[in-house]
This record gives C-alpha cells, structure tokens and sequence, in this order.
C-alpha cells in the first residue's frame, strides 16, 4: 500500500522510534503487575506535559471516546449542561448530552472567531445554573483557537465544572489544566501527540470524580464509564485489557514531546508562517479571529473543486491534506501542522505542492507560497 505524506489535521506522521517500540514483545498487561506501573509512569509523563496534578488516564478509544465518557461519566436525566458552540465539534458535544438525558442549554458564538469572554460574562451573570459546561479548545474543521486560559476559570468561578475538548490542541498550544480550572481534559494519541489512532487521554479533577460518585443514578455505561478507572493501580484492575502496544508506542511519543523543549514556539513560528503565506498568496484564510497553531483552514477559491484539487495533490505530489465537512464540506481546505508535521521541511512542500496544484487548476498565486513560509525562518 502506498501511504501518501500526510499533513492532514490529525492522524499526523508518526516518528520512527514510536512505530519501534510498538513493535517489542508484548505481556499480558491484566496479569502482569510491572504493566501497572509502567502505565501509571506514563500517565505520570503525560500529567507533567498538561501541568497537572490531576488524576491522568489512557483509554482504549479514539479522542471521541474521551468526549463521550465525560459526558456518559457526569450526566444525569435532567442535567443541564451548558455546551459553548463556536463550531462543529463544539455543537456535537451537544449530542452526548442528550444521549444520556441531559438538558442542552447553547452559548453559540461566531464561527470564525475564538469566544467572545465578556459575551460569554454576561450570559452566566443572567444563567449560571449548569452542572457542567463543555468547550472545544481548537475547534479543528475551522481551525478556531479557544481561550481556555479564561474562559474555564469564568466556569469555576460560577461553581460549573468545566469539559475541554483538546484533542487538537494538546501538545502544540499551551495547557495549564490546574491553573486554568480544567476538570475534564480530552487528547487523542493521533493529533500534536504524533502516535497512531486508537488512543484518549484524559485528566480527571477530584470534583470530576465526587461528583460521578454522588450521582443518583448509575452511570449508563460500562466502556465509557470514568469511575471503573478511578482505583484501577489500587486494585491492580483494569476494566478492559489495555491496548499494550498501543500504550508502548504512546509513551515513546510523549518522551520525544517532553524532550522537545521548543515544541510549542515551533508550533507557533510555523503556524504564523504559514498563515503569511497563504495571505500572500492571494488566497483567504477561513479563520478572521483565534488562530490555531495546530491547523490552518483555508477558503477554496471559486471555481476549484476541493475533492479534485486534494486527489491531484496526492497523485502528483504525494501529499495529503484535508477538506472539511459539515457546513464547510467543499468551502475549505485544511493544512496539519501538528506534532511531527510541524516542521519546516514539511510545511514549505505542502505548500510547494498545494501552489503548483492550484495553479494547474487555475488559480494563480500571487507569490511562491514556500519561499514566503521560509523568508520567516
């Protein structure tokens, strides 16, 4: 199979040393107690990179299964639960409530902007009545960057738990879980992180756990259900047998983030880099507001069609960037340059590719898009 070079916004390159070391001799991690430690270590690691104290647990799911626990984890029937939407991740947060009886209250905001702080103010001075309150950090099909830093202590302030989608922020925009007020914390393995798909990561405060643990109700769920995890190295239990090497590959690529000390100013050179580019180019960004280091989202120039201009790239180029779906399917493109895809090599041939793909398709650049990117560096 011919796998393209993928610069997509998540599942992104995976460094060799991690497709290695999901390759040693696995044990069997139910039975095997040294497993027990090695996993805690390794959620040890990933509670230093989110800088907290907080419980850390990995689960054997794609990032949408961090979202669903929490939401099977903390709802009950008549719950309301505030879900702030300024995309389509942010409105889809919105389902899971409603799948376990919850009462959806939305604070929608502009699409192409990062959270407004002092509308979302006005609004819990007026409604405050919420259990808990959900909010994606990089809404990732438009590329908005939400300010968690705020908007999560505003939450706490008002006594509503705070849900924080980062799966396409964590490992390439700044987390301070415990500072910020952060009770439930969602990353995937396959975004910033740069391991395979399959992977949840989660940090779990205390006030998350009692208020599970005070429910009226059980939780209507096994797999997504967070209290099984809460005891597990206690219990030397695990409620499901952990996906070994997996875990195994995970760890490796948690090591090369914390060995990468530049890791977030790199993401934000090349973003910013990236962004000048495409503005001179000539082409539109579709973000106005809130920036994403992670991903960049551009509008389609009229007459282009997306799937052809993506399948051209790859077929000629052996590059793979994304489209979007929902309201934006076929009105952007969206370049990854996240985790191992956040370097400079890579970025300057996506867009070497990208503007000789639009220019067979009829679109002329009104710069040459690498060079741009690299005169910042």
């Amino acid at each position: 199979m011919n796998v393209p070079h993928i610069m997509t916004p998540g599942p992104t390159e995976v460094r060799e040393n991690v497709r290695l070391a999901r390759s040693i001799r696995c044990t069997n991690p139910d039975l095997d107690y040294n497993f027990y430690d090695f996993y805690k270590e390794t959620c040890g690691k990933i509670g230093a990179l989110l800088k907290t104290k907080n419980h850390v647990r990995i689960l054997s799911g794609e990032g949408i299964l961090g979202l669903e626990a929490a939401c099977a984890s903390l709802t009950e029937k008549g719950d309301r639960v505030l879900v702030i939407d300024n995309g389509i991740f942010g409105e889809g947060f919105g389902d899971f409530v409603k799948i376990y009886g919850g009462e959806v209250v939305f604070f929608k905001g502009d699409r192409k902007r990062e959270i407004d702080i002092e509308e979302l103010k006005s609004f819990l001075e007026s409604d405050s009545n919420f259990k808990y309150a959900t909010v994606v950090h990089c809404d990732t099909p438009s590329g908005v960057l939400n300010n968690i830093s705020l908007i999560c202590p505003l939450l706490k302030e008002k006594g509503i738990l705070t849900v924080v989608d980062s799966v396409a922020a964590m490992g390439g925009e700044e987390v301070k879980t415990d500072d910020w007020k952060i009770d439930i914390l969602i990353g995937g393995s396959q975004k910033c992180i740069s391991a395979p798909p399959g992977l949840t990561i989660l940090s779990i405060s205390d006030d998350a756990f009692n208020c599970m643990k005070n429910r009226k109700s059980d939780i209507a769920s096994f797999y997504c259900n967070l209290l099984n995890w809460e005891k597990y190295y206690e219990n030397k239990w695990f409620p499901y047998t952990p996906p070994i090497s997996d875990i195994v590959g995970l760890r490796r690529a948690i090591d090369n983030m914390l060995e990468d000390e530049d890791i977030l100013s790199r993401h934000e050179k090349i973003a910013t880099a990236t962004r000048n580019a495409i503005r001179e180019a000539g082409l539109e960004l579709y973000t106005e507001e809130g920036y994403s280091s992670t991903v960049t989202v551009i509008k389609v120039p009229d007459g282009i069609d997306d799937k052809k201009l993506r399948n051209y790239m790859v077929d000629r180029y052996d590059v793979m960037i994304a489209g979007s779906f929902g309201y934006l399917e076929g009105k952007v493109i969206r370049i990854g340059h996240m985790g191992e895809n956040a370097r400079i090599d890579n970025v300057s041939h996506v867009l070497f590719a990208l503007q000789k793909s639009l220019e067979h398709f009829g679109f002329k650049c009104k710069c040459d898009m690498f060079s741009c990117f690299l005169r910042e560096f």
